[in-house]
């Protein structure tokens, strides 16, 4: 064969090289092989624990979905037995006699198996709220899902910082910020969404099972925009409410912040949701002047007998309140703060001066000015003594222990700068709060602004449920847990969990 006949065999010939070699990379059948289920539980309880890591030898991380499930099916590993490491924030596994917390499990195509956990928090993980792909393993192992769309809902890949509201039967639900599959850029002027109340009609979700989210979206299936302005940066509403006017027609209204970083606001003012237009509208723009007689935080509803409902605010202290009226809401000069006359060595609340904060409050104290039997927000921990500074959090009204709840984040720990989470009582809304304890924690990761949903409450109170908002940023973390960072992560509280028993208010 001559050289010219030689190279046109090797042309007619490539395409079927190329095919053979194909042909030897995948399986004949083009089936890939079902994969291998394991089923990470809760010791105690029995349940699937979200949000653990199993990692192979070779590095290979998987975590569980919120069923606690994880769908492995990875070639060359599929068949023989694999030692898998298990971590995960507030749960653990013995370790072996050489140091290492794990299972070696044979990873039989189809086959499952059942790893179980301690649980060495407080705080039960229960499922994740928000983002793709929230029990996709799951449905990879053919497992029923009580969410109808478990994998993709209106395009929503995280979402950072939730408030929810009780409006004509149901609740409103809106985030601050909401990543798209498209773009590392998303929806920065909040989403909104709908869901039935646990005990409504109709019915929403059983609590342990998760919420049922109605996204409200645009005629492309994104989500919409809730606040949107022409001038840049993104909005976020906060302080979200449901307030009456004089015929008792409900309104539900927020603060709303357009930011130009984390921490400046260039606009700020009150909006309110617009039924027809399915939006916020801005009605009533607030001079910077304005820096605390508004709506903030998360609201807190206190009705007296005989006495007009008030509305708290609780960052995490209740020291704003204001009536809950719809004209009252709009009028700065309406709202009050709490506050320490040192003169009169007495608490007030007045409508003059700024409300006193925790920093403030141990200042007072240190230079004698308020004597330490008066601090209402000198909170520390029970075990040890040591002082906790609070970030943010919730208050919630408490049948059960009847006492006020307080479920808030702590700033600065050793563990991680913004993700331990504590539960703290006392008799009123606006304290004094003096010891608490730990109930979940987030080592080197970030769960801030939690949010206690006393619409879930079971058993009369004896278990609360609290979500926040699990993300890398201000952590430090190395690398972002895939499908859970920058998503809510829900957790459940039984109060009569002895381990609270220190935070008790008597």
């Amino acid at each position: 064969m001559n050289v010219n006949s030689a190279l046109a065999c090797s042309t007619l010939l490539r395409p079927f090289a190329v095919a053979a070699l194909l042909l030897g990379a995948v399986p004949l059948s083009g089936v890939e092989p079902a994969p291998f289920g394991i089923h990470v539980v809760d010791e105690a309880t029995g349940r699937g624990v979200p949000l653990v890591i199993l990692e192979t030898t070779n590095h290979l991380r998987y975590v569980t979905d919120s069923a606690g499930w994880v769908a492995f099916s990875e070639p060359g590993l599929m068949g023989r037995k694999v030692h898998f490491s298990i971590s995960g924030a507030g749960y653990a596994i013995t370790k072996d006699s050489f140091g290492y917390a794990g299972v070696a499990l044979v990873t039989e195509p189809g086959d499952m198996a059942e790893v179980k956990v301690m649980r060495t928090q407080v705080a039960e993980r229960m499922y994740r709220v928000t983002g793709q792909g929230i029990y996709a393993d799951s449905q990879r192992l053919g497992k029923e899902t009580p969410l109808p769309q478990s994998v993709m809902s209106a395009d929503v890949m995280g979402q950072d910082s939730v408030q929810v509201a009780e409006y004509e039967g149901r609740l409103f639900w809106i985030w601050g910020d909401t990543n798209r599959p498209g773009y590392p850029l998303g929806n920065f002027h909040s989403t909104g969404a709908w869901s039935n109340l646990p005990k409504g009609e109709p019915a929403g979700l059983d609590p342990t099972l998760g919420v049922h989210l109605e996204y409200l979206v645009n005629e492309d299936d994104e989500v919409r925009q809730m606040l949107p302005m022409e001038k840049p940066g993104p909005v976020w509403l906060f302080g979200l409410l449901n307030a009456q006017d004089a015929s008792g027609g409900e309104h539900l209204i927020a603060h709303y912040s357009r930011m130009k970083s984390l921490s400046e606001v260039v606009e700020q003012g009150l909006a309110e949701w617009d039924d027809a237009e399915r939006r916020f509208m801005p009605i009533v723009e607030l001079g910077a002047e304005f820096d605390w007689q508004h709506p903030r935080g998360t609201t807190v509803q206190v009705a007296e007998k005989g006495q007009k409902t008030i509305l708290y605010f609780a960052a995490p202290f209740c020291v704003t309140r204001v009536r809950a009226d719809y004209d009252d809401v709009q009028i700065p000069s309406t709202y009050e703060a709490l506050t320490f006359d040192p003169k009169a060595k007495a608490w007030a609340w007045q409508r003059e001066v700024p409300p006193l904060t925790q920093a403030a409050e141990a200042a007072l104290i240190k230079s004698g000015k308020m004597p330490a039997s008066e601090a209402r927000f000198q909170i520390v921990n029970a075990a040890s003594g040591k002082p906790v500074l609070a970030h943010a959090g919730s208050v919630r009204w408490n049948a059960h222990r009847e006492r006020w709840v307080m479920i808030f984040v702590q700033s600065g720990a050793d563990e991680s700068f913004l993700g331990e989470v504590w539960y703290a009582e006392s008799k009123s809304v606006d304290g004094p709060w003096e010891k608490a304890v730990k109930v979940a924690t987030h080592p080197k990761y970030s769960f801030y602004n939690p949010q206690q949903h006393d619409f879930m409450d079971q058993e009369n109170g004896r278990y609360i449920y609290f979500e926040g908002t699990y993300a890398e940023t201000f952590s430090g973390a190395p690398v972002a847990t895939p499908r859970y960072d920058y998503n809510q992560l829900m957790y459940r509280l039984d109060l009569d969990d002895p381990r609270l028993e220190p935070a008790h208010v008597e």
